[in-house]
C-alpha cells in the first residue's frame, strides 16, 4: 500500500471516529422531588442506551414502594398503560418516542402521594441468535407539601442559608478602598 493510500485510509478512519463521537448524547438528570398539593408532578426517569443498529424491546414499570411492598402504578410495553388502583386516571405518559426518557406525570398530587417511586426499565436486545437484556432501576423520593407558604418558606430558607455560607466572598473590601470605608460591625 502506498504512502498516499495509507494516509487516505487513516483520514477515513479518523473521520468515521469523529462522526461516531458527534452523535446525539442522552443526559440522565435527576427528578424533581418536591411538589405542591393539587399540582401536577413529573417524575423524571431517563435511561440512556446506545441503540446503534440493534433493535430493542423496552419494558417500563413504575411502582410505588410502601413498606418494602411494590405497588404497580404504570407500565409501558409497546404502548403506555395505566393500571387499576389508587393512581388510575391520574398518571400521564411523559416519556419520549425513543424510550430514553420514560418519565410519567402524576396529575393533581395529594399528600398521600408522598413516598418512594421506582422506575424499572428492562431492554431486550434483538439479535438473530441471542436476546440479552439489561435492567436499569431509578428511585424518586417524592415529598408533597400541603401549603404553598410552607413550601416557599423552605425554599427561601435554603437560599438564605446558602447566601450566608458564601457571605465572606461578598464582604471582601478591596485594599485600595479601606481608608474610605467606615467601620461597621457585621452581625451574623
Amino acid at each position: 500500500m502506498s504512502a498516499w493510500n495509507t494516509f487516505l485510509y487513516a483520514v477515513s478512519l479518523l473521520m468515521m471516529l469523529l462522526v461516531r463521537c458527534c452523535q446525539l448524547v442522552c443526559v440522565e438528570v435527576p427528578s424533581d422531588t418536591e411538589a405542591l398539593h393539587g399540582t401536577n408532578m413529573k417524575l423524571t426517569c431517563i435511561s440512556c442506551v446506545r441503540r446503534e443498529e440493534v433493535n430493542t424491546d423496552t419494558l417500563v414499570a413504575w411502582t410505588y414502594v410502601n413498606n418494602d411492598q411494590e405497588i404497580s402504578i404504570y407500565e409501558f410495553n409497546g404502548e403506555p398503560r395505566g393500571l387499576k388502583g389508587p393512581y388510575q386516571g391520574r398518571i400521564l405518559w411523559s416519556g419520549s418516542k425513543d424510550l430514553q426518557d420514560v418519565s410519567i406525570t402524576i396529575v393533581n398530587v395529594t399528600l398521600n402521594d408522598s413516598g418512594l417511586y421506582r422506575c424499572t426499565i428492562k431492554r431486550y436486545f434483538n439479535y438473530k441468535i441471542h436476546r440479552p437484556s439489561v435492567t436499569d432501576v431509578k428511585d424518586v423520593q417524592l415529598t408533597v407539601h400541603e401549603d404553598e407558604m410552607i413550601y416557599c418558606y423552605r425554599k427561601i430558607l435554603k437560599s438564605e442559608q446558602a447566601a450566608q455560607e458564601n457571605a465572606a466572598d461578598y464582604l471582601a473590601i478591596p485594599s485600595g478602598n479601606k481608608e474610605k470605608q467606615s467601620t461597621v460591625p457585621v452581625e451574623e
